[in-house]
């Protein structure tokens, strides 16, 4: 009787992951896992350490500091509050600063851009010594701050090589206190910063312009398209993404602006030349005013943030959407 039913019923079936047969196919997935997890853990545990450590950490403590009066050696007792942001927003010398930030920004976008592209351009073309020109153009770049720094600061010091250049080729009515006038110092540093960083704006654009499919110019040039006119329809659409990634680095570098400016001038002459890095430093080493200097990084650090995460939301959004992603493992 109890055949009968065992073999009218069929056989019995288990849910898939449960018995023996289960547990014995977990095990491997289980390894597979505990595996992934471990070699993540690897791989970004010494990148997330260095990261909260050296990143998030000093931030931390620059936003504690922030709120209180403290020349850096005794306890950090004085606590101001908000003070410190209030007299930074209030104080002429650190809008001027925040004002020439905005004009290097300007003048990077409105000429450093241009000129990048053309050059790139130039570049991207079969010409010969090619290859030389392209390490020229990039060679500034390679050198540190404080070398180009020194070069350029003794290269426009009164009757230097700058001036004698200008003098030799008759030209000496342009010779100027390049870095004593106030009127001049900060376009002065603005051509420094331009040799300096160009070469990797070009580099980034050249990049940009291989990734361009030859077939689509020359379709375009059987089809009767002038030069100029697939540069402007074809080139500069598809180079949009590179142009837009350099914008982006190209202004937060511009209002991160130290090194050179504070090796070739100290910010001056009168703060015509101050940054608001520069003037962070000022106070906050120069003058021992730890507290107040750390309120003017949170402020640099707020207005990188605020434009970093705008200028996601509204320019480099559309670069990305679409873009499909996956695990790979």
């Amino acid at each position: 009787m109890s055949s009968t039913i065992r073999e009218a019923a069929g056989p019995v079936s288990f849910p898939e992951g449960t018995g023996a047969a289960g547990r014995i196919q977990s095990r491997p997935a289980r390894r597979r896992s505990w595996r992934k997890s471990g070699e993540l853990a690897l791989l970004l545990g010494p990148a997330t350490l260095l990261f909260v450590g050296f990143v998030l950490v000093p931030i931390a403590v620059a936003v504690y500091h922030s709120f209180y009066r403290w020349n850096g050696f005794a306890v950090v007792t004085d606590f101001v509050g908000l003070h410190n942001y209030s007299f930074a927003l209030h104080d002429p010398d650190f809008r001027e600063a925040v004002v020439h930030n905005l004009i290097i920004v300007a003048l990077s976008l409105l000429i450093q851009l241009p000129l990048a592209i053309g050059i790139a351009l130039l570049l991207n073309r079969r010409l010969r010594g090619r290859g030389l020109l392209r390490l020229v153009v990039f060679a500034p770049y390679v050198l540190s701050e404080a070398i180009a720094g020194v070069i350029w600061l003794l290269m426009l010091q009164p009757d230097g090589f700058v001036d004698r250049v200008f003098r030799d080729a008759g030209l000496g009515g342009l010779v100027h206190h390049w870095l004593a006038d106030q009127r001049l110092v900060l376009y002065t540093l603005f051509v420094v910063i331009t040799w300096k960083y160009i070469g990797f704006g070009i580099i980034v654009l050249l990049a940009g312009l291989q990734g361009i499919p030859a077939e689509l110019r020359e379709a375009a040039a059987m089809d009767g398209a002038g030069s100029w006119s697939i540069t402007r329809r074809i080139t500069l659409p598809l180079l949009g993404p590179t142009i837009r990634i350099w914008v982006f680095l190209s202004v937060i570098g511009s209002l991160q602006l130290f090194d050179l400016v504070w090796i070739m001038t100290l910010g001056g002459p009168a703060n015509a030349s101050d940054t608001m890095a520069v003037y962070m430093l000022d106070h906050g080493f120069r003058r021992y005013q730890f507290g107040y200097g750390s309120a003017v990084a949170v402020i640099l650090f707020l207005i990188c943030l605020v434009f970093s995460l705008l200028y996601q939301r509204f320019a480099l959004r559309r670069d990305v959407e679409g873009a499909l992603t996956r695990a790979v493992g």
